[in-house]
């Protein structure tokens, strides 16, 4: 028990420090971009850098090797969080897993209807994956400061809801945001993974090799067409779990990357996507953008009545339980709280338009959806009060 316990609440107090991280950083972004120095932003993140050599040279400018190269390993870490719990968490039991997985489900689908609902005639139609997104650091950070007014059980829904919802959101990401796929390159990415499994088989237990390789499929993953940050989660997903030569590899790598993702890659990215102008003619522009209501109505409405949708009506199936101390009032509050899409959000709109506007916009109508949502869901939380009685009844 305390080999599973332990691990999730180191994750948690990271993650709730980490989204006020998140915070400090977006607001240094918009600050930064909306003062006399904004010429310095575009300047910064716009400096070209290659790294790498013969085939495997890579030239981006900062920004993009913050979202392509940094994020990727924040993607890895996802994907040893995914792991975790598919293997000792909340989703090794398919019974548990129903309720959080269904309520992901439906605070996916329905966010996506109604952005495309406000936006189906237009190009920026494309964007649907962008109210779909939850955003751990955020969402976990704002429970932490409501503190003992949110249950543990609560604690523990949203979270599994969230990861549920990074399994959803990354097939998205490489399933529909590929443009073109190079076959070559991307069978050299799968032999990469070939040759990380095979290490496994024969027992390496150095770290060296695999982060070796894992360059190599990172790089192919990329040139490939299908973006890099897939690389870093099939790496997370194939790391083992449980002891080898007597170190656990997963709650290690875990343990020693997690600080790294949580108070430097995503405050960076943070940094590097968040200046987004807010003048009083762009605010204009966004209040009368079917773009920017789309998504913030998808983030706020959807995902409140998508996920408290979804998990009552498993309850009146009896297809599900709500988790230890959790009363029905609370769903609501964790389904607006899931609402808070940030940095996924952003990810994703930075893959879906081309268009500089069009960005620009999305980035508004994520800012208004994601404070809205974490302004009614800790209304909603601290008004509630958890229940000692099991199932939440």
């Amino acid at each position: 028990m305390r080999r599973v316990v332990d691990p999730l609440k180191e994750f948690l107090h990271a993650e709730a420090a980490g989204g006020i991280a998140l915070a400090v950083a977006a607001l240094i972004a918009v600050v930064w971009v909306n003062s006399p120095l904004a010429g310095s932003y575009t300047d910064l993140w716009s400096q070209e850098l290659t790294l790498g050599g013969w085939q495997l040279s890579v030239t981006e400018d900062l920004q993009h090797w913050v979202n392509d190269g940094l994020m990727a390993v924040f993607f890895f870490v996802v994907g040893l969080e995914i792991k975790r719990e598919l293997v000792t968490g909340e989703l090794r039991d398919p019974r548990a897993a129903a309720l959080p997985a269904v309520a992901a489900l439906g605070g996916v689908v329905l966010p996506a209807a109604i952005f495309l609902a406000w936006t189906w005639d237009s190009n920026a139609a494309q964007g649907w994956g962008i109210a779909m997104a939850t955003d751990i650091a955020f969402a976990v950070g704002l429970l932490a400061l409501l503190g003992s007014r949110v249950s543990p059980g609560a604690k523990l829904f949203l979270l599994t809801i969230a990861i549920v919802d990074d399994i959803i959101a990354i097939s998205v990401i490489a399933a529909v945001y590929t443009d073109t796929v190079s076959l070559p390159w991307l069978l050299s990415a799968v032999g990469g993974l070939t040759v990380v499994v095979l290490l496994r088989r024969v027992g390496v237990g150095q770290i060296w090799p695999y982060v070796a390789i894992g360059g190599v499929v990172w790089a192919c993953t990329l040139e490939s067409g299908v973006h890099a940050t897939i690389a870093g989660v099939l790496l997370g997903l194939l790391t083992p779990t449980g002891e080898v030569h007597g170190r656990d590899v997963l709650v290690t790598l875990e343990h020693r990357l997690h600080p790294w993702s949580a108070f430097v890659i995503i405050p960076l990215f943070a940094l590097a996507n968040a200046g987004v102008v807010l003048s009083g003619s762009a605010l204009g522009e966004a209040v009368r953008s079917p773009l920017a209501l789309g998504i913030a109505s998808g983030l706020v409405v959807g995902k409140i009545l998508g996920i408290s949708g979804a998990t009552f009506l498993m309850l009146r199936l009896g297809w599900g339980v709500l988790p230890y101390g959790v009363h029905r009032a609370q769903i609501w509050g964790v389904a607006a709280v899931a609402g808070i899409g940030f940095t996924v959000s952003l990810f994703i709109a930075d893959l879906a338009y081309d268009d500089p506007a069009l960005t620009e916009v999305a980035k508004i109508g994520i800012f208004a959806g994601s404070l809205l949502s974490g302004l009614i869901g800790a209304a909603v939380l601290s008004r509630s009060r958890a229940t000692a009685e099991p199932g939440g009844q």
